[in-house]
């Protein structure tokens, strides 16, 4: 079976820069890195991750280019990890990054699910739209209206002491 996936870019422009394309479900979750470098225009010599995701597209479980871990927490690794292992009609949706220093940063969602064309190579870039800008989209991790952004919004004032349990002269 063919997986056709639409691949987006995280931006905050006004204009969807998004990549259409199909790749076989068994192939790896390296094959599918590779072919998003290559069909955005990126060299490949960056560190990449996916994340698998939710409807809501927060980030879950790490599928990393290489294993890092430590201990008895094992990371799925791309190159050995299928993609219908983790994307499949229960779970559509990932969180690719690419180049952890720009972190460039694509929502990839599976679109159909299809019959292989006979005369078809695959991977295959289906549709373009948008071109990739020069530098990564900034991110903005702050609350946009700084009136709606409390650091402090468990109502606690820091410097009465008269509730707590300890002696503030203690030394």
């Amino acid at each position: 079976m063919i997986y056709r996936f639409r691949v987006i870019l995280d931006n905050d422009t006004e204009e969807d820069i998004f990549r259409d394309l199909e790749i076989r479900e068994s192939d790896t979750m390296e094959d599918l890195h590779n072919i998003i470098t290559q069909f955005f225009g990126f060299d490949g010599m960056e560190m990449a991750s996916f994340y698998v995701s939710d409807e809501e597209w927060n980030q879950g479980e790490e599928i990393a280019m290489f294993d890092v871990s430590e201990g008895a927490n094992k990371v799925k690794v791309m190159s050995t990890t299928k993609i219908n292992d983790l994307v499949h009609e229960a779970s559509t949706r990932l969180i690719y990054v690419y180049d952890f220093l720009n972190m460039w940063t694509f929502f990839v969602e599976l679109a159909e699910i299809v019959e292989e064309a006979e005369s078809t190579d695959y991977p295959n870039l289906m549709f373009v739209q948008g071109q990739v800008p020069d530098e990564a989209p900034i991110k903005n991790f702050e609350s946009e209206d700084l009136e709606d952004y409390n650091e402090f919004e468990d109502g606690l004032d820091v410097d009465d002491y008269s509730d707590l349990d300890f002696d503030e002269n203690w030394n």
